[in-house]
């Protein structure tokens, strides 16, 4: 059996101040996973070719592993405040994404969105003249792939993708935002994992190359030869969102059933932020000019 997921709760600037204590995007766990999944472990999604150039690109203290900056974005957000809203992309609660309609921030700042982040930091990379520290933009589209991949990272703008709404997971104050970022990845590394991050890993990349077999080339493959995918991942994960909400309201309680009807969303949702992020930096750093993710 495979599970994950976790992310980081989604911030509107206004309100950063007071939740960010209280999460981060998928959690380190979560992002951590869908890196690795990306850069190695028992198979790996990169080219050699990018596997070089980003490590090459890596700040030392990551010793060449790209997961371990894969939460570096979270630790940002004081330091870089306009870099908050860039970690999500809440619609009016239609199940939908629109880019024209969503990706802005709470000034009406256009392409200030998970989605548009991703596609100006993979454009960034791909620029040798490109003004953005390389480092960074590195990091930040690794985080970023990841949190677009969260559902509720792409949910109600009302609600704050879930943060306002206060419930118990089991017998533990949560918010719906945060049983996606946090619960549901603790709980399965808890009860199937022996707390082992690397074999909660192992068995999605098993899920990866047996039970999506098939899916998996369709996940990479994006036709857009301007831009990424993301808006078709910030599509996914709108429509998930809405199933998450369902028989969810304030000061409910979630478990069981709630918990193994997250799991197989969660598990693909990091399966699929790893091997699309792995296209991504394929096609910046191996002269590919079709943008492989989708």
């Amino acid at each position: 059996m495979g599970l994950l997921l976790l992310f980081r709760v989604l911030l509107v600037a206004a309100a950063a101040a007071a939740r960010a204590p209280a999460g981060h995007a998928w959690g380190k766990e979560g992002h951590y996973m869908v890196c690795k999944i990306a850069e190695c472990m028992w198979q790996s999604f990169l080219t050699e070719e990018a596997s070089t150039a980003v490590k090459d690109l890596l700040p030392g203290w990551a010793a060449g592993d790209l997961a371990e900056t894969c939460s570096w974005a979270d630790s940002q957000r004081f330091r870089y405040p306009w870099s908050s809203p860039l970690h999500f992309s809440d619609n009016p609660g239609d199940c939908k994404f629109s880019y024209a309609r969503d990706c802005h921030n709470n000034k009406g700042e256009k392409d200030m969105c998970v989605v548009g982040a991703i596609n100006n930091y993979t454009a960034a990379l791909k620029d040798s003249s490109s003004p953005f520290d390389p480092t960074e933009s590195l990091m930040f589209l690794a985080h970023f792939v990841g949190d677009v991949h969260q559902p509720l990272h792409c949910g109600n703008a009302d609600d704050l993708g879930g943060n306002t709404i206060k419930l118990h997971w089991y017998g533990r104050q949560s918010n719906l935002h945060k049983v996606w970022d946090v619960n549901v990845i603790e709980t399965a590394l808890k009860e199937f994992y022996n707390d082992d991050q690397n074999t909660m890993i192992e068995a999605i990349n098993l899920n990866i190359t047996e039970e999506w077999s098939n899916e998996e080339k369709q996940w990479e493959t994006c036709r857009s030869r301007t831009k990424t995918c993301a808006d078709k991942y910030a599509m996914e994960s709108a429509q998930l969102a809405c199933n998450a909400y369902e028989g969810v309201e304030q000061d409910t309680t979630l478990e069981d059933d709630y918990f193994f009807a997250a799991l197989p969303v969660v598990q693909k949702r990091i399966a699929q932020g790893g091997v699309r992020l792995a296209a991504i930096l394929n096609t910046i750093f191996s002269g590919n000019r079709m943008l492989q993710s989708s």
